[in-house]
């Protein structure tokens, strides 16, 4: 494992020809836009691209340029010069879609990161990894054209609700208006990104919002697979619950509990400024960023429930 230098990293995009780039499971606006992104970018420097995400990509981002190149499998006689994983803390994370290949390069932004590659350019200062591919996308000798700065802004804009997350800073700002300078409609991606609702995203918040919990400075909440099935919504998800649920003004952590098919729990947590929920999410198999964490947690609802509700009140006794 190397941290590797601007120059190391333009050396492997000239000397591959073919490129494998994936994202992590229950891929987020980062996640896509970063994939998109970046093999947007490579495709117009005439490489050969293979972009994969092991969950597929949400039916909320279909929109986006170049989408239907996004595959939920990768065919194990496939070779490829270079592999890279995006927005990936853990190779868990990537829900085997490398199979027993090599990851070449990590780009990524979460404090939590295993440094899991052979090369780690981690950087947990950066608002969103499409950030970090912005930011040196050039200097590594690929273009940015309006569909790749369009897409690596639609990363930045989620991963910072708008630019509002306490991680922000005149660093990203400047990189924002630089993809707007290359041709990214930021009114347009916004409303895209962060404001457009389907009908049975809202009923299935509904379901949600109905069993909003308290105890002290903490709001938590579960979504069940029987809630996921008669709201009609279609993803594994939280559907940005956590938007919603971290603009409670009166509680400093909220955490959303959503079952999963497989005999987990999808825990999501959410701090305000002072609370470093990443410590928790990792000390439960998890990760991600002070603020922002998450873990996948076998068991049932109720138990994972219990667990993580205690241990999140031990955590605010502390502070």
């Amino acid at each position: 494992m190397t941290i590797p230098s601007q120059e190391t990293i333009k050396a492997l995009f000239t000397e591959a020809e073919s490129v494998l780039l994936a994202s992590h499971i229950r891929p987020d606006g980062d996640a896509v836009g970063s994939l998109l992104g970046l093999g947007n970018a490579l495709i117009h420097s005439g490489k050969k691209v293979f972009m994969a995400l092991s969950d597929g990509l949400p039916s909320n981002f279909h929109y986006l340029y170049g989408a239907h190149l996004v595959k939920r499998y990768v065919p194990k006689d496939l070779k490829f010069d270079l592999t890279i994983s995006l927005d990936i803390s853990d190779l868990d994370r990537s829900g085997g879609i490398f199979g027993n290949r090599e990851i070449i390069l990590n780009i990524d932004h979460h404090i939590t990161n295993t440094l899991f590659a052979k090369h780690n350019l981690n950087d947990p200062e950066s608002v969103a990894t499409c950030a970090i591919i912005a930011e040196h996308l050039e200097s590594w000798g690929l273009p940015i054209n309006a569909e790749t700065a369009s897409l690596l802004m639609t990363g930045l804009i989620t991963d910072t609700i708008g630019f509002r997350t306490s991680n922000m800073s005149s660093k990203a700002m400047r990189i924002a208006a630089d993809l707007i300078d290359k041709g990214a409609d930021l009114p347009t991606i916004y409303q895209q990104a962060l404001t457009n609702k389907n009908f049975d995203q809202l009923i299935y918040w509904g379901y949600a919002l109905k069993k909003l919990q308290r105890n002290d400075r903490i709001a938590w909440t579960t979504l069940t697979l029987d809630d996921r099935k008669d709201a009609g919504y279609n993803g594994n998800d939280d559907a940005d619950l956590n938007t919603i649920l971290s603009s409670i003004i009166d509680c400093d952590i909220t955490i959303l509990f959503v079952e999963q098919n497989n005999g987990h729990v999808k825990v999501s947590w959410r701090g305000k400024s002072g609370f470093n929920v990443s410590k928790l999410a990792q000390s439960l198999g998890g990760g991600g960023h002070p603020a922002a964490s998450g873990a996948d947690i076998e068991g049932n609802l109720e138990d994972v429930e219990f667990t993580v509700i205690k241990k999140t009140l031990e955590l605010m006794k502390e502070n």
